[in-house]
């Protein structure tokens, strides 16, 4: 369980029994954990229900709702809506969806920047592994991955930030900080600087590189020692060919897979990235809410984490389709 009480937290120094009691009142802290919960579904829900008695809590959240009345049932009005993750306890004014919008699409940026990356250079080196199997410079591929999966990301991201942003500065140009909008100068408008997404997207990017060499590497093996691989072969096609049009295709579903649950993890792992190079995202905003004890923002962002996870592999299973005759959608 975690300690602290949120009304406390919320009135600060200005506590007082009187001002606790209506807080607790307004958000419901008052009320047993059961039905809190229950309040809690109730704001998710779309179609949700509220008492036409002010002093309860679900009529407090109504105008908030924004909710549209369909119809009552006695005391209480059943209306539609959008789901309401409450306000922020700390941001006081600032509803969850707002502080989400604010920080998701910078994680979006991030994720997808270090996932090209993991893309991109997993599939080239895993190609090149495959092609010199058990060489020199296969077995260098191996063991830099095998690196890049067993170091912590906090370490990467410390290290990265020490070596490419302060000890060769000079050389690089980049920031062992900061986010995608930067303030300038004046402090009046916000602009992006792409150079402050190089090193977190790299570093968000070792481990899940790291993943897809291995499998693109085993695959690709895999795939080359196919009866129709040694029929192309006989065709007379270059060997380019037979890589480029019927290999490496077949080689990607593992890795597709990989990627798709990568992806979707990154949302939520992130954290100590984002939180080492001051990246206004998600993550971050996610190690502020705990150390506050905005209980809001943590379980809405869990919540959209947990949506954007199921949302992918169902995108995902889309693409094997595509890239799997065999797979079929039912």
């Amino acid at each position: 369980m975690l300690p602290g009480d949120p009304a406390q937290m919320m009135l600060g120094q200005n506590e007082d029994s009187e001002q606790l009691a209506i807080v607790k009142a307004k958000y419901g802290f008052d009320k047993p954990i059961g039905t809190q919960y229950l309040y809690y579904l109730n704001d998710l829900s779309p179609l949700s229900f509220h008492s036409k008695n002010k002093s309860d809590y679900t009529f407090l959240d109504k105008e908030k709702y924004a909710a549209s009345k369909l119809f009552s049932l006695g005391n209480t009005d059943v209306a539609i809506k959008f789901p309401y993750l409450r306000e922020s306890f700390t941001k006081q004014g600032k509803s969850v969806s707002q502080v989400l919008a604010e920080t998701l699409p910078n994680t979006f940026v991030l994720a997808i920047a270090a996932i090209v990356i993991a893309i991109i250079l997993g599939i080239i080196f895993g190609i090149i592994s495959a092609l010199y199997k058990d060489t020199f410079l296969d077995k260098t591929i191996q063991i830099l991955s095998t690196l890049g999966m067993s170091v912590p990301s906090f370490f990467s991201a410390i290290l990265f930030a020490w070596l490419f942003g302060f000890v060769l500065h000079k050389y690089t140009n980049l920031e062992m900080t900061g986010s995608l909008y930067v303030l300038d100068d004046f402090g009046e408008a916000n602009h992006i600087k792409w150079k402050n997404l190089i090193l977190p997207a790299v570093v968000l990017g070792i481990r899940p590189l790291a993943v897809v060499i291995q499998l693109m590497r085993n695959s690709l093996l895999e795939v080359l020692n196919q009866d129709y691989i040694r029929t192309a072969r006989a065709k007379g096609l270059s060997e380019f060919q037979v890589i480029k049009n019927h290999a490496v295709k077949n080689a990607l579903n593992p890795v597709v897979t990989a990627i798709s649950g990568w992806f979707a993890s990154m949302l939520a792992g992130a954290v100590f990235v984002e939180y080492i190079f001051g990246w206004n995202g998600l993550g971050k905003e996610i190690v502020n809410a705990l150390n506050t004890l905005d209980l809001p923002v943590i379980m809405g962002s869990v919540l959209i984490i947990a949506t954007l996870f199921v949302i992918i592999n169902i995108f995902v299973d889309l693409i094997y389709a595509w890239l799997d005759p065999k797979v079929t959608l039912e």
